[in-house]
């Protein structure tokens, strides 16, 4: 009645300015319905907190842990957010104080009735408190445990630990009801809900607050344990246990602070499932389809339907569940065109219907249909290999070394693979002059400068094509003295200076990428460091066309065009 604000402030307990982040264009539906489910059960527990303490004697031991641990449920209630307005490590202070007081007078008050428990017991509140000391070190900023997945978890563990040899202990001791045990099981069962859920948090709580709301609900057992711990401390004997009426609300009420949470995790299928968006773990990884079991390959889609590389809007708005995902995209299989890529991608509200799908892509929902037209796309990684390495072992067999009787001091023969419509040329060059990237730009900027299409800078040289090709047939020869220059049967001939500063000339290789030479290229500075001349002859054939480099020494500077 009130609005979304005071709906916040009368179910989460916490001042209205809280709120103020949440309530930005109102609550939505499931965040309304679980307020007010969250309201109903806190209301339950609160009344179980309430309840008062059971007549009786009690030693000044027992006295005084009643009293600490209604102090830990008004903490817990109330006074954590007046002590949050303090300065920064008064709350964890005040925490370890107050526990490490409640956990030696456990070990006190308690019949544990086994030395062997009673040592347990304090094992593991001592493991509990080293936690909590860890965390006030960190808000003193301190030297401490560090940070991290693991030394987070622990006050998590420790706590679940220390809980459960409680309740042990209090079923030994014969005084605590069975209420109160099962409050204690129960508070179990909610840290061990909550772990799991505390790395999914984040991502909960950004896309509605349902969550949240239910996990500060049920997180109220663990108030309602401490407040029966200290209520049935005077017994002597354990309390009678209640009606079969009782009993039955008690395991409903159970049932429902357990399962609740849980529902509230399953989305229905018109809402938005995302089990793997762009940014997941699994999505920086991308395998070939080959090298997928069947049951992984529809996550490799839905990966590459959400991605975000390079700035890109994703294929599918992240308003589709997977289900819908998958669907659109077994019917992108079967379009014709482009056009009918586009209709699809419209219709699911893709903000690039324009751009289409790509094969590569769709291969992983419908691999029997990409595969007919392209079963490259079908190879694992190592058949992929194999396939390149075979390609590429096929293409240098079709060279030819232009001048066998001729043999260098070094030299090789290889296919030259280029960017198709682009690559302005190869280099020949000093991998190890600390100028080379400058030196490679240089020479690209020149290769235009004249009809010979070879750019000079120093110790690189970059060596055009006359052809629009995408590969050529390379041989590289280095001899120490010039060799004669036999320009019969080239349609250019030209010669340049380089210079290597290291001792090192040669030719980039292919490597891991999809450019250079497809076979291992040779040191051409057969004379170590200083002056050579670069000749470079160059024709078109029925193979293609083909290029040979010859390297000499030579302090000359002059560039000469020997043919045409």
């Amino acid at each position: 009645m009130l609005g979304d604000t005071w709906l916040w402030v009368a179910v989460d307990w916490s001042p209205p300015a809280y709120a103020g982040f949440y309530t930005r264009g109102g609550f939505d539906t499931p965040t309304t319905v679980a307020l007010l489910v969250a309201a109903l059960v806190k209301a339950a527990l609160l009344w179980l907190i309430l309840r008062a303490p059971a007549p009786g004697p009690l030693d000044r031991r027992a006295r005084a842990l009643r009293r600490l641990l209604y102090l830990a449920v008004a903490y817990a209630l109330v006074l954590w957010y007046p002590i949050a307005l303090l300065p920064d490590g008064v709350g964890a202070a005040f925490q370890l104080a107050l526990w490490t007081a409640i956990d030696v007078l456990y070990l006190l008050v308690i019949r544990w009735r086994s030395r062997m428990l009673r040592a347990a017991a304090g094992a593991m509140f001592a493991v509990e408190l080293a936690g909590m000391a860890n965390e006030l070190l960190d808000e003193l900023d301190l030297p401490d445990l560090g940070s991290g997945g693991i030394v987070e978890l622990g006050p998590m563990l420790s706590g679940v630990a220390a809980t459960t040899i409680t309740v042990v202990g209090q079923r030994r001791d014969g005084r605590w009801s069975r209420g109160t045990q099962a409050a204690g099981w129960l508070s179990v069962s909610v840290y061990a809900l909550v772990i799991p859920l505390n790395a999914l948090f984040g991502e909960i709580s950004s896309g509605n607050l349902a969550m949240p709301v239910m996990v500060d609900a049920v997180g109220l057992v663990s108030a309602v344990w401490i407040a029966a711990t200290a209520r049935e401390l005077p017994a002597e004997e354990r309390l009678a246990d209640p009606p079969p009426a009782r009993r039955r609300v008690i395991r409903v009420a159970v049932a429902a602070v357990t399962v609740l949470p849980i529902i509230v995790l399953i989305h229905p299928e018109q809402s938005a499932h995302l089990t793997y968006t762009g940014r997941s773990m699994g999505c920086y990884d991308r395998p070939s389809f080959g090298d997928l079991k069947p049951a992984e390959r529809d996550a490799a889609f839905l990966c590459r339907a959400r991605s975000t590389d390079g700035g890109v809007p994703p294929m599918f708005p992240d308003s589709l569940s997977d289900q819908a995902i998958l669907a659109y995209g077994r019917a992108l299989c079967r379009t014709k065109d482009r056009d009918e890529q586009k209709a699809v991608l419209t219709r699911a509200g893709s903000a690039r219907p324009a751009w289409g799908a790509d094969p590569w892509d769709l291969v992983y929902v419908c691999p029997e249909i990409v595969g007919a037209t392209q079963p490259e796309l079908l190879r694992s990684t190592t058949e992929t290999e194999a396939a390149n390495t075979a390609y590429i072992a096929e293409e240098n067999a079709k060279c030819r070394d232009p001048w066998p009787r001729t043999k260098g001091v070094a030299q090789a023969t290889a296919k030259y693979f280029l960017f198709v419509d682009g690559d302005p040329g190869y280099l020949v060059h000093d991998p190890e002059d600390e100028a080379t990237d400058e030196a490679a730009e240089q020479a690209m900027d020149k290769v235009y400068d004249d009809n010979t299409q070879i750019g000079v800078a120093g110790s690189a040289v970059l060596i055009g094509h006359i052809e629009d090709v995408s590969d050529l047939c390379l041989t590289v020869k280095a001899f120490r003295t010039a060799p004669p220059q036999r320009t019969a049967g080239w349609e250019q001939v030209n010669e340049v200076p380089i210079v290597s500063r290291s001792g090192r000339l040669t030719v980039p290789e292919m490597g891991g990428g999809d450019v250079g030479a497809g076979a291992p290229m040779p040191n051409l500075a057969i004379a170590g460091k200083g002056r050579y001349r670069l000749r470079v002859y160059v024709r078109v054939g029925d193979t293609g066309e083909e290029h040979l480099v010859v390297v000499f020494p030579g302090a000359s500077r002059k560039r000469l065009k020997l043919k045409p």
